[in-house]
């Protein structure tokens, strides 16, 4: 039995979480270089947001700018009407769910609730709320044309992160699961849904666990003796969404250079 390919479309409307920064505004501009209208998410720093927004607009591309805290449902509910207000019901066609946080170096037992249910609230719950209003925009069961999810996890899912950070390797862990389950449960109504696992990529997010210089200072214990970069993560974000990668599915694609 033959079935017939889906046809390719034109990129379109596309929401990044944690656009202003690291790999999220590697995404957007990238995403944008290559013919998607970018909505840049942030949480606190809109003078980043509206510079990635900016360079978004300087390739031809269409930017909108919206804050929310994406561990706050109801401001995840806010930031995707604001998106529909904006550029209209259904338009979206993309999601990367990107944000997320670290904390300083701690063992387990070092660790106190508050500190755990943040790094749950905003790497999972966060990736949970997200996921569901774009479904509820993307999916052919609520009325729209079909999309692609990536979720931003991490190679620490794999190693455990011991005496750093288990609680956000046990997050991205989530995350792996969440991918496979979605993927599952949604490929049928026209949306795809894939992770991206980075390993040690020199961004701003080791400075806010307290370890500015932690990419520089791994790259020696690395197979390739080097940090990675944002751009080279945001390429394999930017394929996945893409119909370039139209029959792929669940997937979790490491880019870690080998860890």
């Amino acid at each position: 039995m033959n079935v017939r390919r889906p046809t390719e479309r034109e990129p379109g409307t596309l929401l990044v979480s944690g656009g202003g920064r690291g790999i999220g505004a590697a995404t957007a501009r990238l995403a944008a270089a290559r013919g998607w209208d970018v909505a840049v998410n942030y949480a606190r720093d809109a003078a980043a947001a509206e510079t990635v927004a900016a360079d978004v607009r300087a390739l031809g591309r269409r930017a909108l700018v919206l804050q929310a805290e994406v561990g706050d449902d109801a401001a995840v509910r806010a930031m995707f009407a604001e998106l529909d207000r904006a550029w209209g019901a259904h338009s979206l066609g993309g999601l990367v769910v990107n944000a997320g946080v670290v904390d300083v170096a701690a063992r387990v037992d070092e660790m106190d609730a508050a500190r755990v249910e943040r790094m749950f609230r905003i790497n999972v719950f966060g990736a949970f709320s997200c996921a569901r209003e774009a479904l509820r925009r993307m999916g052919t069961k609520h009325g729209g044309a079909g999309g692609a999810i990536v979720n931003v996890g991490s190679a620490a899912s794999r190693v455990g992160s011991p005496g750093q950070y288990v609680d956000y390797a046990a997050s991205k862990g989530a995350i792996d699961t969440f991918t496979l389950g979605l993927a599952r449960e949604v490929a049928a109504e026209g949306v795809r849904v894939n992770c991206v696992r980075p390993g040690i990529i020199d961004t701003e997010i080791h400075a806010s666990g307290g370890q500015p210089e932690r990419a520089l200072q791994a790259a020696p214990q690395l197979p390739m003796q080097r940090a990675g970069h944002a751009d080279e993560v945001a390429a394999a974000i930017v394929w996945l969404l893409s119909d370039a990668a139209s029959y792929v599915n669940g997937a979790l694609l490491d880019v870690s250079g080998g860890r």
